[in-house]
């Protein structure tokens, strides 16, 4: 079970901990698809034809998460998981706090340097991402 929330945690935190910078996007995004199946690259690509990278790195925007939670149902295969997290968007001129929950299933897989934990994503979906405050800076 921890290595089960280590593995969901850590994949959130690769793939929403932005930089306004394409190397380090591309970097931490190529981390985060070893740990999950196409649904995540699914999610980045639909991103990315909409240009969202792309206003992150022309704004100067950087953006970082905090997980308050992974809960991990292990009584049926493949584990049900819910995240609840904070997303932090912080510009020059104000910083918003977002609401986070993902949805995804767990399954087994073999253990690398690239996937530690030996589990892989699948069907990751983001059920809830809501503005909670702005804030002036």
């Amino acid at each position: 079970p921890v290595e089960a929330r280590e593995h969901v945690r850590r994949f959130h935190e690769l793939f929403f901990t932005l930089a306004p910078d394409k190397n380090a996007i591309e970097s931490n995004m190529s981390r985060a698809f070893n740990l999950a199946d196409k649904s995540a690259f699914d999610y980045y690509k639909d991103l990315s034809e909409k240009g969202y990278y792309n206003r992150i790195i022309s704004g100067n925007v950087q953006q970082r998460i905090e997980v308050d939670s992974v809960v991990c149902n292990f009584d049926t295969y493949p584990y049900a998981v819910h995240t609840y997290s904070k997303q932090f968007i912080i510009r020059s001129s104000n910083v918003t706090r977002r609401n986070l929950i993902t949805s995804c299933y767990l399954v087994n897989s073999v253990r690398s340097d690239n996937n530690p934990q030996g589990f892989i994503i699948e069907g990751f979906e983001i059920t809830e991402n809501k503005d909670l405050q702005t804030l002036k800076r």
